[in-house]
């Protein structure tokens, strides 16, 4: 059996596009070429790899099996040559880094910037998606890190502590605890909350900091509305009172008029570890070193102190 490695590389673009002919132009090829490569390993596997009989293109069942391998196969590959510029120092290429949602419109503005200021060879591609997606293709090798809250204890799974920021209140003039300088965890109406959807690591953390599954057991409904980022979450208490809660970063980005809305809560210091996080064979590490020197600089220095780690909230499930 002859199977080559530009075989498997045709295999996992037309994956990855769905689609022969966009697949073919992101490998540098014509569409004859790339379709008569994988018939032949079709051919030599005597299974089909995609039906093409659909639109978009799907791989057949086996196809799937046939594809995770492929992307295994090729990355194994990729880190012989890894393996080598890591040990001649060399720091040179692709990095693509997934973001959550929760983090990415917060952090990419000062990354980017930071990252166009700094001389270096490295293109960082940038990719926003949940903590579940990112953790599925860093172990499929389609990113190479993954910029998500922690601590996620993931078994293959290698987390770095970036930095620490604090979650506030924010909170309507129309309710109660408004008067209040600092929020009473202990005293908030759940059912007042406004929270992120359940694909959300935030959710699952704001959900513990307010002991809302223990609260709601006995209770009304505690969610109304489930939002897609934390800029809704805002417009949505302006707008319709209620309460939300929100990282520093978030926080930091509010108008004088909205920042007033802010409160501290009483009693309790709580806050949430964003680490880069990377596969356990993941082998460039001159590169990784230069990726997180990139990322703290784009982050405030005072919120990188260790110390806070004691008082991060735990994630809740994910995904």
């Amino acid at each position: 059996m002859n199977i080559n490695i530009q075989q498997l590389e045709y295999v996992v673009a037309v994956d990855t596009y769905r689609h022969f002919a966009r697949a073919a132009e992101s490998c540098f090829v014509t569409q004859p070429t790339l379709s008569m490569m994988i018939q032949k390993l079709e051919d030599e596997l005597n299974i089909k790899i995609f039906d093409r009989s659909t639109h978009p293109v799907e791989p057949t069942p086996i196809g799937r099996q046939i594809i995770e391998q492929a992307r295994i196969a090729l990355r194994h590959f990729r880190q012989i040559k890894e393996i080598a510029d890591n040990e001649r120092n060399i720091v040179k290429g692709a990095f693509r880094l997934g973001i959550i949602p929760t983090i990415a419109p917060y952090l990419i503005p000062e990354l980017l910037r930071r990252q166009n200021e700094t001389r270096n060879e490295i293109t960082l591609t940038l990719h926003e998606n949940t903590t579940a997606q990112i953790i599925k293709k860093l172990q499929n090798g389609t990113l190479d890190g993954g910029l998500m809250a922690g601590p996620l204890y993931h078994d293959k799974l290698t987390e770095y502590p970036v930095y620490y920021e604090k979650f506030y209140a924010y909170v309507s003039p129309e309710e109660k605890i408004y008067a209040e300088n600092e929020v009473d965890l202990d005293s908030i109406d759940i059912n007042r909350i406004w929270l992120l959807e359940n694909e959300h690591c935030l959710r699952g953390q704001v959900e513990h900091l307010c002991q809302m599954k223990q609260k709601a057991k006995n209770n009304s409904p505690a969610v109304q509305y489930e939002a897609g980022s934390i800029d809704t979450l805002i417009h949505v208490v302006d707008h319709n009172g209620g309460m939300t809660i929100i990282p520093e970063m978030s926080a930091m980005r509010l108008s004088e008029e909205q920042q007033v809305h802010l409160r501290n809560f009483k009693n309790t210091s709580a806050y949430r570890e964003a680490s880069l996080m990377v596969s356990n064979d993941y082998v460039r590490k001159s590169m990784l070193n230069e990726v997180l020197n990139i990322i703290r600089a784009s982050v405030p220095r005072s919120m990188q102190d260790v110390r806070l780690k004691e008082f991060v909230v735990e994630l809740g499930k994910i995904g």
